[in-house]
């Protein structure tokens, strides 16, 4: 699993050629390499603990221990980085909301056993079923809502420090737009740091918890809780999560053998298995869910090094920093202003993501059975409806993902035997 062959010379790749999953440059570069991928993974990583409250430093755990994990389920095949993924920010924030975090994590644990299950059915029966049951219309339906839903939570912050919050915003999209490589891929992180010092200047930094935090110690570990009544009324709004970790990961292992070698693909269930566990996992210990990290995939595009050895790296380096409380007080004293200003812009591209499935998929938006699945949807999920049933609240995000998937299969049904379609 680890015999790593050298690439060429072990220093540079050639023009038109790619360092391999079981390939590495020398060791010195390929560490080089890793702590490149921990900067690529470090923006988003932080963002969604400093945006639901989570341990950014038991997140950062989690995300270096659930890369490992992934390597060896994947047998050193399969290179990525597993962060936090966005898709659990609406429904933990509701959870949390509602209840303690050790709510949240329960959803999370659902989430990776789920994901972990759908992984085992995939190597049994194939990855068709997936397709089947959430083609491109209505996958894309379900990521665009989960972004657009969080919108309000987005204002909420921004209006709290509204030039802090233009300053960063204005940042993010003038790197993006101003640098191609590895600096436009990592423009939400420099948009934090500018926000950041346009924050310390407004004096809108409070850097006394910073202060008394020591240079290194145990992150903060929760538990899930089931056992609390309120759990379980808040467990259905994780569920269309394990939807988008699919999406992610196949997207992930599509990627990656477009790029290499088509034999990637065996590997698509191991992902699933992998990124299942490692979920679950970070929710037995108070860290957010992971996903496969495009932000890592952009840096290997730019690299053209896709060896397994760099995540080795990359995952024990994440380590490493998660045993500093004080780097973790840092990313906390994040003031609201500047995560409005990043949240305005991520949002938003979260739920582009999802208009992006449908129109790499060309999917006809001429059928009304597609019209229907993401307009329903889509104003469910902004809207943000609620539904009551007992002890139970169902959201945007749950009602929309049932209705994109009720009115496609339905829907589609009947417009099949009416021989509308």
């Amino acid at each position: 699993m680890f015999g790593w062959t050298l690439h060429g010379d072990g220093r540079t790749v050639a023009p038109g050629k790619v360092v391999a999953p079981g390939e590495r440059l020398n060791w010195p570069a390929t560490t080089a390499m890793g702590l490149q991928h921990v900067i690529a993974m470090f923006g988003a990583t932080f963002l969604v603990p400093s945006i639901t409250g989570f341990p950014v430093s038991t997140t950062l755990l989690f995300s270096g221990v659930g890369t490992i994990l992934f390597l060896l389920v994947t047998r050193n095949r399969l290179p990525s980085y597993l962060g936090s993924s966005f898709a659990f920010i609406a429904p933990v924030t509701a959870a949390t909301a509602q209840n303690e975090i050790g709510s949240a994590l329960a959803g999370i644990v659902a989430v990776g056993v789920l994901l972990a299950l759908v992984g085992v059915v995939v190597q049994m029966a194939g990855l068709a079923w997936v397709n089947a049951f959430m083609p491109p219309v209505v996958a894309g339906a379900i990521v665009a809502l989960i972004g657009f839903n969080l919108a309000p939570l987005a204002w909420t912050n921004y209006e709290q420090q509204a030039i802090t919050a233009t300053v960063t915003l204005a940042a993010v999209i003038l790197f993006s737009v101003s640098f191609r490589g590895f600096l436009g891929r990592v423009s939400i992180f420099l948009g934090v740091i500018v926000g950041y010092i346009t924050a310390a200047f407004r004096g809108e930094l409070d850097f006394d918890k910073v202060a008394d935090a020591s240079w290194i110690g145990l992150p903060q570990f929760h538990a899930p809780d089931f056992a609390s009544p309120g759990t379980w009324s808040v467990l259905a709004m994780f569920l269309p999560v394990v939807l988008v970790l699919v999406a992610e990961n196949v997207g992930h292992v599509r990627g990656v053998a477009t790029m290499t070698d088509d034999s990637v693909n065996q590997y698509t269930s191991r992902a699933l298995i992998a990124d299942g566990i490692a979920t679950t996992l970070a929710g037995a210990g108070g860290g957010s869910g992971t996903t496969t990290y495009g932000e890592n995939i952009g840096v290997m595009a730019a690299t053209r090094v896709y060896s397994t050895a760099v995540y080795w790296i990359a995952g024990g380096t994440a380590i490493l920093l998660a045993f500093s409380p004080k780097i973790g007080e840092v990313f906390n004293s994040i003031p609201v202003g500047v995560l409005g200003g990043v949240t305005t812009a991520l949002y938003g591209l979260i739920g582009l993501i999802g208009i992006k499935i449908w129109v790499d998929n060309r999917v006809d938006f001429s059928l009304p059975v597609n019209q229907y699945t993401a307009a329903v949807a889509l104003v469910i999920g902004i809207a943000n409806f609620g539904m009551h049933l007992g002890d139970f609240v169902f959201e945007g995000i749950v009602i929309g993902t049932v209705a994109a998937l009720v009115i496609y299969h339905l829907g589609g049904a009947i417009a099949r035997a009416r021989k509308t379609m």
